[in-house]
């Protein structure tokens, strides 16, 4: 029989089995995986960060909190209104009381408006106390006057009406003992404008505290020269006295985040916080301004040292201080008085009042 070939000539075609489709596709998987594993690693790199003990974590920038561009170019679009303050008329230098010699204080925390609506000496008689604070530069940055102060008005802190000026000054003028309040450090707009100012992470972002507030660097010398320069507006302003607060590190917040090295050496905090100090002095010698500083109970026992604050600066630079979270009225009295800080120069601020910011109430106790 003859034989037939039903294939017309051509052998049969068995094609590709699906195990090798299938193993082929694994394959350029795995290889994909690999591939973006090692640039993932390469990418990476830059935010590894090592703690002290050698152990490694990354630090990813946008896990922080996002920051904007630390030198912004201005919008065309963008109008900054200059508003230029009346004249402030600088008082004769006198010379300022021994600070043996200051008499106790009890302030009371007024808002802003008391400034100028005639109301502060009421409420100050009404919450039992014999003094006004004023937030005149608060946690934000934002200033109670108007600044003639090129980084106060290029950063929007300060104030807009163009009387504003005159009518403190009329307050101050009068019987009631007025106190400013200065947060220093701890600013949200100014490092904003120029991030040259700013306490920065490892990841080189203006870090921020657990509020969401920037702070500025006490090593930065434009940092404390503004700071300095706010103080010094306010005594020409007429207030009695000024109180720093958050006048050096913080100590609260994810310190971890902040970049270590020459500008930030836990070893050498209290340098740049004296430095500020001595700035300070020079510049407001002359008036008679009492210069006051409010400082955590805990900075003046030893148990936290990341503010750069201490007991010995405070006795060195210090008219008065005013002592933060003390549970009780003369918590650190062996520290201070080891000082020479006693009597009308320590007050204990109420432990239900976080801060010299909160308003309308008899904010601190009168020591003997």
């Amino acid at each position: 029989m003859k034989r037939v070939r039903t294939s017309y000539g051509y052998d049969t075609y068995r094609g590709r089995s699906l195990l090798q489709t299938i193993l082929t596709i694994l394959i350029v998987v795995l290889l994909v995986v690999l591939l973006l594993a090692v640039c993932a690693f390469l990418l990476l790199q830059k935010y590894m960060v090592y703690t002290d003990d050698g152990q490694a974590h990354l630090e990813l920038p946008f896990l922080q909190q996002r920051e904007e561009p630390q030198n912004p170019e201005p919008s065309q679009e963008q109008n900054i209104v200059v508003v230029t303050p009346e004249p402030v008329q600088t008082p004769e230098p006198t010379l300022q009381a021994s600070a043996e010699e200051l008499e106790p204080v009890s302030p009371v925390s007024l808002f802003r408006a008391a400034l100028t609506d005639g109301t502060a000496q009421r409420l100050v008689t009404g919450a039992g106390g014999n003094a006004a604070l004023f937030n005149m530069k608060a946690n934000d940055g934002s200033l109670g006057y108007v600044s003639a102060l090129p980084r106060a008005i290029s950063a929007g802190s300060s104030a807009a009406d163009p009387s504003l000026n005159g009518k403190i000054q009329a307050l101050t003028a009068g019987e009631l003992y007025t106190i400013a309040r200065v947060s220093c450090f701890k600013d949200n707009l100014a490092p904003k404008a120029d991030g040259a100012l700013a306490i920065k992470t490892n990841s080189g972002y203006n870090w921020r505290d657990e509020e969401e507030i920037r702070w500025m660097n006490p090593t930065a010398a434009e940092a404390r020269q503004y700071v300095i320069g706010v103080c010094v507006e306010l005594a020409q302003l007429g207030f009695d006295e000024i109180v720093l607060d958050n006048a050096g590190w913080p100590a609260t917040g994810n310190l971890s985040y902040i970049k270590v090295g020459e500008s930030y050496d836990p070893a050498t905090l209290s340098e740049g916080v004296e430095q500020f100090y001595q700035e300070l002095q020079a510049a407001l010698e002359g008036t008679d301004v009492t210069l006051a500083v409010a400082v955590n109970a805990a900075a003046l026992t030893g148990s936290e040292t990341a503010s750069g604050q201490t007991a010995a600066l405070l006795g060195q630079y210090a008219d008065r201080v005013y002592v933060l979270g003390a549970e009780t009225a003369g918590a650190c009295d062996r520290e201070l008085a080891d000082q020479g800080l006693t009597g009308g120069r320590v007050l204990y601020v109420d432990n239900t009042v976080a801060d010299l910011s909160t308003t309308g109430k008899l904010v601190a106790a009168q020591i003997p």
